[in-house]
């Protein structure tokens, strides 16, 4: 997931020079990459395609000409530049049938417009559900740790559930969920699984807005798309049948066929005393086939040693993804050129192995990740933390990269969602000595934390952040930068027009990574670990490990 304050805007192109002296970063290098990696040539860099092809090729050989080392499997006793990633790959085949029926009326709805059904990931060839009872489950929340439960017993077998996105507290900004800030609780993909556990034949998550964070336009796009997911024993368990989002005016309307209030019950889902509804009269229809392949997909990787502790390592991680060539925009382009999500990302991590190649030898090991599907739940670094090329135990941290800043220089940095971290306060001491304020995720109900490639990381107790430039632009100040970021996110993200732009502010972008660099330098001349703090939801895990760490 991306910062979601970040992107293109039309700012006059300034001389790029670095924000701090010391950074040995070159933002033209950089743009040069971002402009070659978001080219039609490259197809949207999707997943187990000719476009991954090309995109992993390239960022090996830039790799190699930096000077850093292959840092992949380990293939005839040599390491490769790539890690396989093993996937399965779904996607529907030929025509997405559904219907709804309410208040006695049949009406047909249409793939992407009504509806965005994501192709079936239980492996099955075809999703037959004909004239499924409807049920509305709230936020589809299990929780026993909070006294929480909106399913209270209710037998989904055969059913489709709706449910709300986001949190219970979403809407009143307080209640046993943190208030604005999202949990895990509030991600669809949380949703969907709980979907599996009880039993559901699917869920559809309606969508709104502002508790998505985002518009249809980057729901439809990612859902309608190639699904990915790791190789599973089970799907079953991690899957229900049927997965898909609808728009909220036509969940209002099937409501309202059946005689309900969808903001009362919307009202109501906000409390623990909630109670599943079962809306009379309305059925569920969908009829569409679906062709699963097993693939392997590559994440990149390269080394540069360590001089005196190489088996301590920092990592920097970015992911190279996108979504591929998909449904046509109102231009009628289909390329999703991912220029800002995520080539501005590749760019940085290339443009950082090139500085700590050509710099003094760190004492500790620096891994250069650039990681695949992303897009597609995290799962390039996922498979990586499952299947670490090296100990996690002794891996120092995770610096993740995702959606650079091309808008100028700014006088604040921020974080993607909290960290309860010494890693943060090093940030905030690095972002002081430069000027700069730190300020906090500004959209925590977005759930950030959860979205991008730093989690899988944290999740398994490596001290892992997403950082980069805040809203608060020098030249604009907050009022301009949010402004950015909402252009970005309604009329970009996810989208063909996420392009390279020779208007952005390059100054930017060479303050952002030079902060980059001098963190990871720090971390990789340093003794210390970085810790979780008291009641951090991972220091547990990370303490498991802490007798490997000397």
């Amino acid at each position: 997931m991306k910062k979601l304050f970040l992107g293109a805007c039309a700012l006059s192109v300034l001389a790029a020079v670095s924000a701090h002296a010391a950074d040995p970063v070159d933002a033209q290098r950089m743009v040069a990459d971002i402009k070659t990696l978001s080219s039609d040539e490259f197809e949207g860099r999707g997943p187990a395609t000719e476009g991954e092809k090309k995109t992993v090729a390239f960022i090996a050989e830039e790799f190699r000409k930096a000077g850093l080392q292959p840092g992949g499997d380990l293939k005839d006793g040599k390491r490769a530049w790539t890690q396989d990633v093993p996937l399965a790959r779904f996607a529907t085949k030929g025509p997405v049938a559904v219907s709804v029926t309410a208040g006695g009326a049949t009406q047909a709805w249409t793939q992407g417009e009504q509806i965005a059904i994501r192709a079936a990931q239980t492996g099955v060839d075809r999703v037959t559900v004909k004239d499924a009872p409807v049920v509305f489950v709230g936020y589809g929340v299990t929780a026993p740790e909070r006294n929480w439960d909106d399913f209270k017993g209710v037998d989904l077998k055969g059913k489709v559930a709706l449910v709300l996105v986001n949190d219970p507290d979403f809407e009143t900004g307080e209640g046993d969920f943190g208030g604005k800030a999202m949990t895990y609780y509030g991600r669809w993909t949380y949703k969907y699984e709980e979907a599996a556990r009880q039993g559901a034949i699917g869920f559809l998550v309606i969508h709104e807005t502002a508790p998505a964070s985002y518009g249809w336009a980057t729901v439809k796009n990612s859902n309608t798309n190639e699904i990915f997911d790791v190789i599973r024993q089970d799907p079953t368990k991690a899957h229900a049948p049927l997965e898909g989002w609808v728009q909220r005016e036509n969940a209002v309307d099937l409501f309202r066929k059946a005689g309900l209030d969808f903001e009362a019950l919307k009202k109501q889902a906000q409390t623990r005393d909630f109670r599943p509804v079962t809306l009379n009269g309305v059925t569920f229809s969908t009829d569409y086939a679906v062709d699963a392949q097993k693939v392997v997909s590559k994440n990149v990787v390269a080394v540069l040693p360590g001089k005196s502790r190489p088996d301590e390592r920092v990592i920097y991680s970015a992911h190279w993804d996108h979504l591929g060539v998909g449904l046509p925009d109102a231009r009628g382009d289909r390329i999703y050129n991912g220029a800002v999500d995520n080539a501005s990302g590749t760019a940085a991590l290339i443009e950082l192995g090139r500085a700590f190649a050509k710099g003094p030898r760190p004492a500790r090991s620096i891994v250069f990740l650039s990681v695949t599907a992303e897009e597609k739940g995290l799962l390039g670094t996922e498979y990586y933390a499952d299947n670490p090329l090296y100990p996690l135990a002794t891996t120092v941290a995770d610096l993740n990269m995702d959606g650079m800043n091309l808008l100028g220089p700014t006088k604040d940095v921020t974080m993607s969602g909290d960290a309860p971290l010494t890693l943060q306060d090093d940030l905030i001491k690095l972002a002081g000595e430069r000027g700069l304020t730190f300020t906090p995720d500004p959209n925590p109900q977005a759930g950030s934390f959860y979205r991008s490639d730093h989690f899988p990381f944290a999740k398994r107790g490596v001290p892992a952040i997403s950082f980069g430039a805040g809203e608060d632009l020098a030249n604009g100040g907050r009022a301009a930068g949010k402004a950015a970021a909402d252009a970005y996110i309604k009329d970009k993200y996810h989208q063909p027009a996420d392009e390279y732009d020779p208007n952005w502010n390059l100054t930017g972008l060479t303050q952002e990574v030079g902060l980059f660099y001098e963190m990871g330098r720090r971390l990789a001349n340093s003794t210390a670990w970085p810790e979780w703090k008291e009641g951090a939801e991972f220091k547990a895990e990370r303490d498991k490990t802490r007798a490997q760490r000397k």
